[in-house]
């Protein structure tokens, strides 16, 4: 049977895992960006969202178990955690400025321009054509290949480096009173708080950003998104969240 105790640390977890959501800008903002850039539907959204979310909590909960299995000192995982916090956050800073760099050579190309056309019978003269290379109604092909869309991979990866710091030394306890349906509840309640906020947060702030509406920064759409994701990863390596 569960003790009191327990119940106590999984209701702390579940506020933990809460906060821990809130204040980390990364476990939210890159998704709700790329989702508004890609213009992928709620459902999408979510779905992505929701398998980052599981790998990042997954990540921390299999290195807990090992260092259980293999008696690692608490001070020694905390130390891997910190690792993997670092690389997390190069990945978004790295990431973020990639998909900036881009994004402003999609819009350089999505600009309007014209092109003139000429007629056969000289006296009708010619016109100019004004479209954008990302026109998918344009009947010119400027070579613009599909490409396989590896963005919610690249996404995937980094929540999965990503570490959830404050659920170690929390499973850590029950597992020290050799306790194993503590350590699952733990760290269920901590990972359940930690993916239901992102859904909500990501959720409400998809819905409202899809009345934003931008006018000619339009095609700017996925410079502006790589540079939310890039400030994402500063926000972590800098500050700490």
């Amino acid at each position: 049977m569960i003790d009191r105790e327990i119940l106590v640390l999984a209701g702390t977890a579940a506020s933990l895992g809460l906060v821990h959501t809130v204040i980390g800008p990364d476990h939210y903002l890159p998704f709700i960006v790329i989702g508004r850039a890609r213009r992928w539907t709620l459902r999408k959204t979510l779905f992505v969202s929701f398998l980052a979310g599981l790998g990042h909590i997954l990540g921390s909960v299999v290195l807990g178990f090992l260092g259980i299995a293999l008696g690692i000192a608490l001070a020694r995982l905390e130390g891997v955690e910190s690792a993997r916090g670092e690389v997390a956050a190069w990945l978004l800073i790295g990431s973020g400025l990639a998909y900036f760099i881009w994004g402003l050579r999609r819009a350089w190309k999505k600009r309007p321009h014209a092109h003139p056309h000429a007629h056969v019978d000289a006296q009708a003269g010619g016109h100019d054509h004004v479209h954008t290379h990302a026109d998918a109604e344009h009947v010119h092909l400027h070579g613009e290949a599909k490409k396989a869309n590896i963005t919610p991979w690249v996404l995937f990866t980094i929540f999965v480096f990503g570490p959830c710091e404050p659920l170690i030394p929390l499973v850590m306890y029950p597992a020290a009173r050799h306790s194993t349906s503590g350590v699952v509840l733990v760290a269920a309640a901590f990972g359940l708080a930690t993916v239901l906020t992102m859904l909500a947060i990501i959720a409400a702030a998809s819905w409202g950003v899809s009345f934003v509406r931008l006018g000619k920064l339009e095609r700017y759409s996925h410079a502006l998104a790589g540079l939310m994701i890039f400030v994402s990863g500063l926000s972590v390596k800098l500050l700490g969240l």
